[in-house]
């Protein structure tokens, strides 16, 4: 479904991708982990079209999509959750997920606001509610419900849990559970290396802004010493 060939990327003369290459299936969950800094979040905006590529290739539904300004790859079925949540605070939790909602790929049983908040109960339960009165669990469901609204092929969560309660980043979880169940293709970049091993089928660990190792998830916990090695875990 999407297919990163060698990206390089930069900001101004500074290199942060360095031949980035991944590949993310139909109905697959993907994780991309690794230390801060290391250009995890630059490979999804140079998926994106956020950050353009200096070198390599983006594909996508076997489309090439790199050159492409950030709102053709979303209409095109890449849909964002960012890092930081950045849900429209003055607009009201209804206002927000009709904001950018779309069927463009024509899903028989797509995603409407009804059935997001039957899929996130708590949003049904603020639906009035502005957007900066929301907690941060809220907020983040609806960065989620937004995404969602749009009907992506792919799914894309850069940092997924972060700064959140350990009750809220379970619902997370088990939302992304469901969604996967659903069939639902997701790229999600997260720290918790237990939780994200126990929904994905594939883990990219990103360091100085390559792939330095691809694996299942029984490879990736049975190496204690790639957590330590790559992520700083002991």
């Amino acid at each position: 479904m999407l297919r990163l060939e060698a990206i390089e990327t930069y900001y101004g003369a500074s290199q942060a991708l360095f031949g980035m290459s991944l590949e993310v299936d139909a109905g697959q969950v993907a994780t991309l982990i690794g230390r801060n800094g290391m250009g995890k979040t630059t490979t999804v905006h140079s998926a994106m079209g956020i950050t353009p590529i200096a070198a390599g290739a983006v594909w996508f539904n076997g489309e090439r999509i790199d050159g492409m300004p950030s709102h053709q790859a979303a209409r095109r079925g890449l849909g964002l959750v960012p890092e930081g949540r950045q849900i429209f605070p003055n607009l009201s939790v209804s206002e927000n997920l009709i904001a950018t909602a779309a069927n463009r790929g024509g899903k028989a049983r797509p995603w409407t606001l009804q059935r997001v908040f039957e899929f996130f109960p708590a949003l049904s339960e603020r639906r009035n509610a502005m957007g900066n009165l929301l907690s941060g669990g809220e907020q983040q469901m609806l960065a989620i419900g937004r995404a969602l609204m749009t009907n992506p092929k792919l799914l894309i969560l850069d940092e997924a849990t972060e700064g959140l309660a350990p009750l809220i980043r379970h619902e997370i979880w088990d939302v992304l559970a469901r969604l996967k169940a659903d069939g639902q293709a997701i790229l999600v970049i997260d720290k918790n290396i237990a939780d994200l091993a126990r929904i994905a089928d594939r883990h990219f660990i990103v360091e100085k802004g390559a792939v330095v190792w691809s694996g299942d998830s029984a490879d990736l916990t049975s190496d204690p010493a790639l957590a330590e090695r790559y992520l700083g875990l002991a």
